[in-house]
This record gives structure tokens, C-alpha cells and sequence, in this order.
């Protein structure tokens, strides 16, 4: 059962715990992309929230704190929309290409947050180090998912695979940042066609899997 905070200066009414807080990442994420890690405020954040500063820093503890618990909201997040996306069946190219999308969509809702998420993490170390488990966390769904397809695959084959799927689609995201008219469904596209010939020869792939049509071109997002 959630419990809500007693009542707030202002006559504003009362919000349980976990609302409120969902209420202060979402502020602070905006906060920071607006401002940067650096120069934004917890008096700003705070007062856009309608909450004391002191509150605030009794949720999170510090700057830093929020900052971390910005990147382990968007990493519950990502998880959630990428593991729905897998979970729906088909065979091992559909699979990929639907979490893929799914990555892509979850960017480009988040997109200022998360290029502030990867700018901050080189000034804030515990930040980087949350970052590369968003990273490890996606690697280990990519393989686990794959090996539900070849269950006597090398663990290590399937972890360096897994690896190299997240690189290659870290590095299409911030490509997409230049070009925004690549939509979701393209981009995934691009690395599929890239990477499926080397995935289609650890797989037993089912006769019924499409083939690969050679190279994609680009869709615009409209």
C-alpha cells in the first residue's frame, strides 16, 4: 500500500510517495537536459517539482543521487519496452529487429535526456559506471534471447555477439541524432541487414525465416 507524504505548504494537495518521486525524476531529467548536470540547481528542480529543496534532498540525497537515479529510471525503462518487445515470439531475425526498434523508439522519446545521460557520465564516475549497466543489461537480454534459439552456443560467442549488438546500436542511436528522418523501423533495418548473415550461421534459423534482402534503405520518419 502506498503512503502519502503529509500535506505541503500552499494548501497543495497530498501525493503518495512513489508518485511524487516519479514526479522529480521526470522534473530533474528535464532539468538537466535543459541546463546540463553542472549548472542545473536542486532550487530550480525543486521549485518546478512544488516541493522545499530540503524535501528533495531527503528522496535522493544529492545532486549525484538524483543524477543516478535519473539513469536507473531510463535503464527500468528501457528494459521494460525491450523485453516486451522480444517476449512476443517469432523467429530469431523478427525478435531482433523488434527489440531493436523498440531501443530506437525509447530514444527518440528520450532523446535530450539521454545525450545529457552520456555527456554527464564522464563528470560524474558513479554515473558512468550506472550508464555501462545500462549497457550489460541490453547485452544480457541480446543473449538470452539468442540462446533461447541455440541453446548449446558458446556462452562467450553469445556475450561478444551481445556486446557487439549493443556498440553497434549505441552508435546508430547518436548517428540518428544527425539524422532524424531515419525512423525507428529503418535504423533497425540498417543493422539487422548488417549483422544477420554472421548470426544466421550460429543459428538452426527455420526454414520459414525471411531472407535477407541485402542492404535497406533508409525510411524517413514521416
Amino acid at each position: 500500500m502506498r503512503t502519502a507524504e503529509p500535506a505541503e505548504a500552499g494548501g497543495r494537495r497530498r501525493m503518495a510517495r512513489a508518485d511524487r518521486e516519479r514526479q522529480m525524476l521526470q522534473v530533474a531529467e528535464q532539468v538537466f537536459a535543459d541546463r546540463g548536470y553542472q549548472a542545473a540547481s536542486m532550487e530550480e528542480i525543486a521549485e518546478r517539482v512544488g516541493v522545499s529543496k530540503p524535501m528533495l534532498y531527503a528522496y535522493f540525497g544529492s545532486k549525484d543521487g538524483l543524477l543516478l537515479a535519473c539513469i536507473r529510471r531510463s535503464r527500468a525503462e528501457l528494459r521494460e519496452v525491450t523485453t516486451a518487445a522480444i517476449v512476443q515470439g517469432g523467429g530469431p531475425r523478427e525478435v531482433l529487429h523488434r527489440g531493436l526498434v523498440a531501443h530506437f523508439r525509447f530514444s527518440d522519446a528520450r532523446t535530450r535526456a539521454l545525450a545529457m545521460l552520456r555527456a554527464e557520465a564522464a563528470l560524474v564516475g558513479q554515473a558512468a559506471a550506472e550508464v555501462e549497466e545500462i549497457r550489460n543489461q541490453q547485452a544480457e537480454l541480446i543473449a538470452r534471447s539468442t540462446a533461447s534459439f541455440a541453446p548449446g552456443l558458446d556462452p562467450l560467442l553469445l556475450d561478444a555477439y551481445a556486446q557487439l549488438l549493443v556498440g553497434a546500436t549505441e552508435r546508430v542511436s547518436l548517428w540518428r541524432e544527425r539524422h532524424p528522418d531515419v525512423s525507428p523501423e529503418a535504423a533497425a533495418d540498417l543493422i539487422v541487414t548488417v549483422v544477420w548473415h554472421g548470426l544466421a550461421a550460429l543459428l538452426p534459423v527455420p526454414a520459414s525465416s525471411p531472407p535477407d534482402a541485402g542492404p535497406a534503405e533508409p525510411r524517413s520518419a514521416g
